[in-house]
């Protein structure tokens, strides 16, 4: 996501790179590629217009400090001023103490409000409520049908007793249904149409005098570009909605909708859907969509995406592992299976600082990592326990287990012992400080620490499965050439027999 819009940041960023002081006219020169760059993304004109003059207000002035420089200082102040363009604040579902606390869900057809519906009902069971799935949608064919597929996926109740007629009389019924089943959260999903139009917005005005929702949450599609605005607008103005919910951010390389939506209507972002399965759904937070926007990653999701799936015992015990250099390969699949569950490789290393552009053309294969699953699985305990035990026989009987080839399971053991090393960098003394103290961090300084955890170097991409040796610069200090690695794919010359005399 944001991808074209990076990459024109990146390149305004970088001619400011190691100048000294910065003249108006260099200033008004970044300013008009920063102007073009989001009229491309497709942010509406007049945010646009706004963001530029804030910025040029600060760059120009006498704002200045003695810590950075004034490409650094530039930097810093468009980070701000997205953040602000984004919400400033995040803003979490005010549920209250009112039960069943009622959420409505609206937006035109094709926005994404059913699946939205599915994935916040999966987040709040995960958080200990109990939420009704309510369709309302009586309009689109096989809407509820797909809303009573989700219910049964997250393993939530759905009130769904007609298939056509007045949705208002659902809505309404469905507070008595929640009360008899202890649901403690009432989602409602609502019917949409291609374009505003006045009987939609009687309805879904109708449905919120009815249930009387704590949140109204407008669900736009990311991709909708400069249209967000006049829609946004129209819901707000119809049933004055309290949060933004985007959807479809992984399909939008351009970002307009997010950067549009917040700052026009006044009312914060408060959930971003970022893939297609049910678990990619994130609460929004302003400042690190702003962090990934330039380039400086997300390492806060990622620690809370890794705290919601291994326990503290196991984060003890493998950075107790990476410290003495123990790390085996019954470990390694262990990890694998653990991140897998956390969400897509690519999306996940995209979070580390730098990482994610330098993997914007490198395809990490899922399938790939089930191949290297299913080598490792074909070994012994032993084996796994200790890969200095794996000699030619052990490797062409490991082959023929998972059907690979004995030159594959010489790759992974060559990637394995590279994963290693670069997990002995990062697990040791200065990487561990500097994850404990990551909370409540700014953006930008997270973006610096991060990058000098492993000590200036590489992050060597042959390590990870299926990434064919590539190497990928991270941080600011990076060296080594691109491929710099050993293809993935060149093959060992086999030994030749001496014949006995």
């Amino acid at each position: 996501m944001f991808d074209a819009l990076s990459d024109r940041l990146e390149a305004v960023f970088a001619n400011f790179r190691g100048r000294g002081a910065l003249t108006e006219d260099q200033v008004n020169d970044g300013l008009r590629e920063i102007r073009l760059a989001l009229l491309e993304a497709d942010v509406n004109f007049k945010v646009v217009k706004a963001f530029v003059a804030r910025i040029s207000e600060r760059a120009v002035g006498a704002e200045t400090s003695e810590a950075l420089n004034p490409g650094q200082q530039i930097v810093k102040i468009v980070h701000e001023e997205l953040v602000n363009i984004l919400g400033r604040m995040s803003a979490p579902l005010e549920l209250g103490s009112r039960s069943p606390a009622v959420i409505m869900l609206a937006g035109l057809q094709g926005s994404g409000k059913t699946t939205a519906a599915g994935k916040l009902a999966r987040l709040l069971r995960k958080r200990g409520r109990q939420p009704l799935l309510v369709a309302c949608d009586l309009q689109r064919p096989a809407a509820v049908q797909q809303l009573r597929i989700l219910g049964e996926q997250v393993g939530v109740p759905v009130y769904a007793p007609v298939e056509s007629g007045d949705p208002v009389e659902v809505a309404r019924d469905s507070l008595a249904e929640a009360r008899r089943l202890g649901a403690g959260v009432v989602i409602v999903d609502t019917a949409g149409r291609t374009n505003v139009d006045e009987e939609m917005m009687d309805q879904a005005a109708r449905i919120k005098a009815a249930v009387d929702p704590i949140e109204t949450l407008f669900v736009i599609d990311a991709m909708i570009g400069q249209e967000a605005v006049t829609v946004a607008k129209a819901f707000q103005e119809a049933v004055d909605f309290t949060g933004v919910v985007l959807s479809k951010l992984d399909g939008d390389a351009r970002g307009g909708a997010a950067l549009s939506v917040a700052e026009v209507t006044g009312r914060p972002i408060k959930f971003a859907s970022v893939g297609e399965k049910l678990d990619e759904f994130e609460a929004f937070h302003p400042d690190r969509m702003a962090g990934r926007i330039l380039g400086m990653g997300d390492v806060l999701t990622l620690i809370e995406k890794a705290e919601e799936v291994y326990t503290k015992e196991q984060a003890d015990d493998m950075q107790a592992k990476l410290l003495k250099a123990q790390f085996t390969l019954e470990d390694f699949l262990a990890q694998m299976q653990q991140m897998r569950k956390m969400g897509p490789l690519q999306g996940l290393l995209g979070m580390l600082p730098g990482v994610g552009k330098a993997l914007k053309d490198v395809d990490l294969d899922e399938g790939q990592v089930k191949q290297v699953e299913a080598i490792i699985q074909s070994m012994t305990l032993e084996e796994r326990r200790n890969p200095a035990i794996l000699n030619g026989r052990r490797k062409k009987r490991v082959a023929r287990g998972c059907g690979r080839s004995p030159q594959e399971v010489n790759e992974l053991l060559r990637s394995f012992d590279e994963m290693r090393k670069m997990m002995k960098q990062l697990g040791g003394t200065k990487g561990l400080e500097a994850m404990k103290s990551m909370r409540g961090m700014d953006p930008q300084d997270l973006a610096a620490q991060m990058s000098g955890i492993d000590g200036g170097g590489g992050l060597d991409m042959g390590a990870f499965p299926g990434m064919g040796g590539q190497r990928a610069a991270v941080g600011a200090g990076a060296r080594g050439p691109a491929g710099g690695g050993r293809p993935q794919n060149k093959r060992i010359p086999a030994r030749k027999k001496k014949k006995r005399r």
